[in-house]
């Protein structure tokens, strides 16, 4: 099958040429975003591949459609950029990459905790500057604390085992409970109120939707406890940017760790190096020394992107076949 690919790079193009070895189809591979301005990139593509900041709206599914694609293939989970709906009346058919590693995700997530809670990175900078003091280096003991866990599914379950190693007493907080969790590693499942409450360590791990968009605002922040760490490895509009700002300015959060954020899509996976921020809320972020940021690398080892390359394209033969689509989002 002919599959335009956006939003690709280098080693997007190493891993899905690998895998496309085993699978044969043929593939164009486009730098940019697929927006309304390049989707014509796509004309005559009956599949096209797109990424977490890919822009699949309404008008641009209607465009696609109309230029001969039949088939959206996301090479990541999230799908809450893509119309569903709209989809579903265009007979444009939707897939993703459920599982890849969530190994990958809930390290990273762990990562954040000790780089904050430690000032790993502060305290690299100094000792690279010849500055041995450790004034404003310390720390506390993970094991004695409280994690709030929002979401259990697959990252959830890994990041309260690697927790539950620490010694950390786990709360969560989910529709469905994972009794892995419950029998394991000792989740305590509550309410979010509670979590919030009691949590010095609170972690995202839920997909993006109107009921959890904005999900940590000011109601949210002002249940916590003071001092408190928010880490988000999940989806960048799960936080309120501009109450998280107003909760690092006051000291109710302590520590801020994200690998998303809400307006990720004009800045993550480019080198904006010499580029003006305009994004005032984002340089606002990158001026705390108790926030760390880094952008959208939480899955981002080699077992993951083996496996999204590998799981993309079997999709895309499912599709092409004719054969059951296990991974397919369907509209509810």
């Amino acid at each position: 099958m002919k599959v335009a690919f956006f939003s690709t790079k280098p080693y997007d193009r190493r891993f899905f040429d690998e895998a496309n070895k085993e699978f044969g189809h043929e593939i164009t591979y486009f730098e940019t975003r697929l927006t309304r301005q390049t989707l014509k990139l796509a004309e005559g593509f009956e599949c096209a591949c797109a990424f977490v900041n890919d822009q699949l709206e309404a008008s641009v599914l209607i465009a696609l459609a109309a230029q001969g694609t039949r088939l959206i293939a996301l090479r990541c989970a999230g799908f809450n950029n893509v119309d569903i709906h709209s989809a579903k009346e265009l007979g444009i058919t939707v897939v993703r990459v459920p599982a890849y590693s969530p190994y990958a995700v809930a390290e990273h997530t762990v990562g954040l905790m000790l780089a904050l809670n430690r000032k790993i990175y502060w305290a690299n900078s100094r000792v690279k500057e010849g500055n041995f003091a450790l004034d404003g280096l310390m720390g506390f003991d993970i094991r004695s604390s409280t994690v709030g866990l929002v979401g259990t599914g697959k990252i959830g379950e890994c990041v309260a085992s690697i927790m539950h190693g620490f010694g950390c007493r786990l709360l969560a907080h989910d529709k469905y409970r994972n009794s892995v969790c419950e029998e394991e590693y000792g989740v305590e499942y509550v309410s979010l109120d509670e979590l919030f409450a009691q949590s010095d360590i609170v972690s995202l791990h839920c997909p993006l939707f109107t009921d959890t968009h904005h999900l940590i605002n000011h109601d949210a922040i002002a249940k916590m406890k003071r001092g408190v760490m928010i880490i988000n490895t999940s989806r960048g509009a799960l936080i309120d940017s501009k109450a998280a700002v107003e909760g690092l300015k006051s000291g109710k959060i302590g520590y801020l760790g994200i690998d998303v954020y809400e307006e990720e899509e004009e800045l993550f996976f480019e080198d904006k190096t010499f580029e003006i921020r305009t994004d005032d809320v984002f340089a606002r972020l990158t001026t705390f020394p108790n926030v760390v940021i880094t952008g959208h690398q939480a899955y981002f080892t080699q077992e993951a992107v083996a496996r999204i390359a590998h799981t993309t394209l079997e999709n895309i033969t499912s599709y092409e076949r004719g054969e059951e689509l296990v991974n397919v989002v369907r509209a509810d």
